[in-house]
């Protein structure tokens, strides 16, 4: 049961990849996301933890999904986590992505404790009516902490390079999956010589092997772009709200003296130094999540290798500062960034790059997982 738990607790993030379909679907620069408003009242399907779970791991989030998308803002504030025992509110974040919502603890639960999870009327759909009834369920908690759970990329997970500013390019490299900008326009793709499908909903070039899409294309791309950019911001925001299984490792400086990193959410509260090549090591299904206040940095030549099997597409590296991954440095994962990225001569990225600014490909190689 705490397995199925573990990789059900949402249709927003599951065990793998965590996208819709699989490694993010067919490259066609995203869907809608089931976005559009209706005026239809919204009911809830269904919750997880179930009601009157036992045994529940600590490390668990509370989930619901909803009949159709719901307005972000509105369940913010209507969906609460309280210890049955006192009322007494847990810190925490909701997520909410499309028809999904999750509150996740800012910390872990408490061992051998009941809780309740409410949403009330408070919430409303993306069409701005009211939720038809208040929801509200139990569960108790055991003593494990169980897997991290990945963190869904919506359809932001189509892309490989994803930005909100422009793409640099320094040729020559070589990038595996569709690119996309918004809301900036295609001017902001540099030295990537583009070249319009007869549609305009997409461009191709030499050096990426993938689509190209911009704002200013045709429809259904921009649309398509915005909702892609929200997913990354909802993303990014999962990652930060997850409660840390370890906190200021190596004092913001790892690899010489933490040559190996199990799986598990890492927190700093400032930036991340990795000065010399290291290894995560677990299964194909574990998932790291490292979340970095400040800036990340690979050093020159530093190579992040896995393995016991984990995969790239299972690892996060939520970064609120600059993303620099220097000279023929390896990065393994999906990096998303509420600065700028830059991958600098001959490094490699074995991942996605989801950056809400400015993009620069120095000669670099970039795969999405799963080509």
């Amino acid at each position: 049961m705490k397995t199925s738990l573990l990789c059900l607790l949402l249709s927003l993030a599951a065990c793998g990849d965590n996208l819709g379909t699989p490694d993010g679907g067919g490259g066609d620069g995203g869907g809608d996301g089931g976005r559009d408003a209706s005026g239809t009242t919204p009911t809830v399907l269904s919750n997880l933890p179930a009601a009157n779970a036992l045994d529940v791991a600590l490390n668990t989030g509370a989930s619901v999904t909803f009949s159709e998308p719901m307005d972000r803002a509105s369940l913010a504030t209507s969906f609460t986590l309280k210890t049955e025992a006192g009322n007494t509110p847990v810190a925490g974040t909701v997520v909410t992505n499309g028809a999904t919502a999750v509150f996740w603890p800012s910390a872990r639960l408490t061992m051998n404790t009941p809780y309740i999870a409410t949403v009330t009327t408070g919430a409303k759909s993306a069409g701005n009516v009211a939720l038809a009834a208040e929801h509200s369920w139990k569960f108790t908690t055991g003593t494990i902490v169980g897997p991290a759970q990945g963190v869904n990329l919506g359809t932001s997970g189509n892309f490989v390079l994803l930005s909100k500013a422009g793409i640099a390019n320094v040729p020559t490299s070589m990038i595996r999956g569709d690119i996309g900008v918004s809301p900036i326009t295609a001017t902001a793709i540099t030295n990537l010589p583009l070249t319009p499908d007869g549609s305009n909903q997409f461009s191709t070039t030499p050096e990426v092997t993938g689509r190209v899409y911009a704002a200013n294309y045709a429809a259904p791309t921009p649309s398509n772009l915005t909702t892609a950019i929200s997913d990354m911001e909802t993303a990014f925001s999962d990652a930060a709200s997850r409660a840390p299984d370890v906190t200021e490792l190596g004092a913001g400086t790892i690899g010489t003296t933490t040559p190996a990193i199990a799986p598990g959410v890492y927190k700093w509260s400032s930036g991340l130094n990795i000065t010399t090549s290291l290894i995560l090591t677990g299964s194909a299904t574990d998932v790291w999540i490292f979340q970095i206040a400040q800036g990340l940095t690979l050093s020159t030549g530093v190579q992040i290798t896995l393995a016991g099997g984990a995969i790239p597409a299972n690892i996060y590296w939520q970064v609120g500062g600059a993303v620099t991954v220097g000279t023929g440095a390896l990065l393994q994962g999906n990096v998303l960034t509420l600065t700028s990225a830059t991958l600098d001569t001959g490094a490699t990225l074995n991942g996605r790059l989801l950056a809400q600014t400015a993009i620069t490909v120095r000669m670099a190689t970039i795969r999405r997982p799963g080509l």
